[in-house]
């Protein structure tokens, strides 16, 4: 996370993570190799590690820089991909989810990881952490690598929930808006909305009251509205917070994921075809090696739970050591900054302003809190 503040130098106290070790594809180990690999980079960090005790003693054990900044909590049960949210709702009680969010609500730590099951993810942290007030559909924010000069854009909502209607569209408007200047340093971010043209007469009825309420509310809210936005828009340098629902977010995500992949497996082959143009692979190897580090999907893996009483980082499934890694610094980076109380405070003043149908005035003010 190139772009992403660095505060590991910037101040002593310690700042806690809770992590679920059990949500995983490739188990536990690899949890606690990517938090050893954190802690290494990073003394400020310390761990809440979740997941059968026996089993983490064992794995932590041989970690050396983990040796007194990480607690083990016993949990037993594990929430697998397969299982539905609403059965986790219902039984998830002593699984090693369950245990990393309530910490992060007992507020023995700053914020939750977990690469687990994403809709029980969410699901469970609506019910342990609940919604801000104000807030109708929590959103994932997730950062897509741009030509941006901070190197990255925030996308959301990227799949908590397939609907969203105009309200719910400012919301995300609102949380990108304090996500962008919390975790990428930008004073003013400008907002665009997806849409299929940039055109004022495109997309359908929500879209276009969605534009509305989103004008109006940038003064107050701190941010610059560029209008409609197109999906080439997505890694481009017109905005810096693009706001969608979770439907057509989701599909863009799995979409550019898939084209990295694509285009990793295209160079390689086309680098592998004469023994000339492995020649000049080894030539181009340092330019090779600085494109894969800034499209790796790994070095930008966390999507942030948005809206509520607590900062949620879900971390791919699939992640290996690297991607681990990655989304604690991530959550790192949102503890230290204070992200959740700024948050609160961004939703709660707008949500007082719409209560007494004020949309202008104390922007100034507002945009100090978040």
């Amino acid at each position: 996370m190139s772009s992403l503040k660095d505060h590991t130098q910037a101040g002593s106290e310690r700042v806690v993570i809770s992590v679920d070790a059990m949500g995983g594809d490739s188990g536990p180990a690899t949890v606690v190799a990517g938090i050893s690999h954190s802690a290494e980079k990073n003394p400020r960090l310390h761990f809440l590690l979740h997941g059968p005790k026996a089993e983490l003693e064992k794995l932590v054990a041989k970690r050396q820089v983990l040796a007194g900044r990480c607690e083990i909590r016993d949990a037993d049960g594990i929430v697998s991909m397969e299982d539905k949210p609403s059965q986790v709702m219902r039984h998830g009680k002593g699984t090693s989810m369950w245990s990393t969010l309530e910490a992060v609500r007992n507020k023995e730590a700053e914020v939750a990881v977990s690469c687990g099951n994403t809709g029980a993810l969410m699901a469970l942290s609506m019910v342990r952490l609940r919604k801000l007030p104000g807030v109708d559909r929590p959103a994932i924010a997730i950062l897509w690598p741009s030509r941006n000069p901070q190197g990255f854009n925030v996308m959301l909502d990227v799949g908590a929930d397939v609907r969203a209607d105009a309200r719910d569209l400012l919301q995300y408007a609102l949380m990108g808006a304090s996500y962008a200047r919390n975790g990428l340093e930008l004073t003013r971010p400008r907002i665009g909305l997806l849409n299929v043209g940039t055109e004022t007469h495109k997309g359908g009825a929500e879209l276009k009251e969605a534009f509305e309420l989103i004008q109006n509310h940038a003064e107050s809210g701190g941010f610059d509205f560029v209008g409609f936005v197109e999906g080439g828009d997505i890694p481009g340098n017109r905005c810096d917070v693009i706001v969608t629902d979770g439907f057509t977010g989701n599909i863009a995500l799995k979409t550019g994921e898939g084209t990295a992949s694509l285009i990793g497996e295209l160079l390689r082959e086309a680098f592998a075809y004469s023994p000339l143009s492995r020649l000049a692979s080894l030539l181009a190897l340092t330019s090779l090696r600085r494109l894969k580090k800034r499209i790796d999907p790994r070095r930008v893996n966390g999507g942030v739970f948005l809206g509520l009483n607590g900062t949620v980082v879900k971390s791919h499934g699939g992640a290996d050591e690297t991607g681990v890694s990655a989304a604690v610094k991530l959550a790192f980076e949102l503890a230290d900054s204070g992200f959740s109380d700024r948050l609160a405070a961004r939703v709660a003043s707008t949500a007082k302003r719409a209560q007494d149908g004020d949309t202008e005035g104390d922007g100034q003010k507002d945009s100090k809190a978040s």
